[in-house]
């Protein structure tokens, strides 16, 4: 045994190896840990249940606005024409997102989703562009997060809001609206 491991040993430090092995553990753990139903009970679970609109109302590629999870917080929700992530309905197509860029709170009205490619933006202060397809990833500018996505549920012909998946801007915590 060399004098560093020996030193190493005595002192409780943990060999690259080691650690290299906890941390992959760590990362698998916590990688695989609230996917699929049980995340959507961590995100929908201090949410109050209210209904949107209704399916049959909806219009391909026109966004309806709406508030949740309380009346100072406007979301848009829109049947796209192709599935998306966390969509809901037949094909999987109506989705519901948040109306603040998440880079620095400008304003993406139901005027700047583009229906042909299904993106929301470009944002009027930095050009954020957003895939609703794909969560509300971002596309280009300037935003390193996605847009918060409104968890939604499908209740005969009714579209309820169950939740929220992201941050609101300006928010350290999302209001549950409960």
């Amino acid at each position: 045994m060399t004098e560093q491991s020996k030193i190493s040993k005595s002192i409780g430090c943990v060999d690259r190896r080691s650690f290299l092995i906890l941390g992959g553990s760590a990362v698998t753990v916590l990688a695989t840990f609230g996917q699929g139903a049980d995340a959507q009970e961590l995100v929908s679970s201090s949410y109050a249940h209210k209904p949107i609109g209704k399916m049959s109302a909806l219009k391909p590629g026109v966004p309806v606005s709406f508030t949740y999870p309380n009346d100072d917080i406007e979301n848009i929700l829109v049947m796209l024409n192709e599935p998306a992530g966390g969509g809901i309905g037949e094909n999987r197509s109506v989705v519901a997102f948040n109306t603040i860029c998440p880079h620095m709170g400008g304003y993406l009205d139901a005027s700047t989703f583009r229906p042909e490619i299904s993106v929301l933006g470009p944002c009027p202060l930095h050009l954020s562009t957003f895939d609703l397809t794909k969560h509300g990833m971002i596309v280009s500018g300037h935003s390193a997060a996605s847009l918060p996505q409104i968890v939604l549920e499908q209740d005969g012909d009714d579209i309820l809001a169950t939740g929220v998946m992201g941050l609101f801007y300006g928010y350290n915590r999302n209001p549950s609206g409960v």
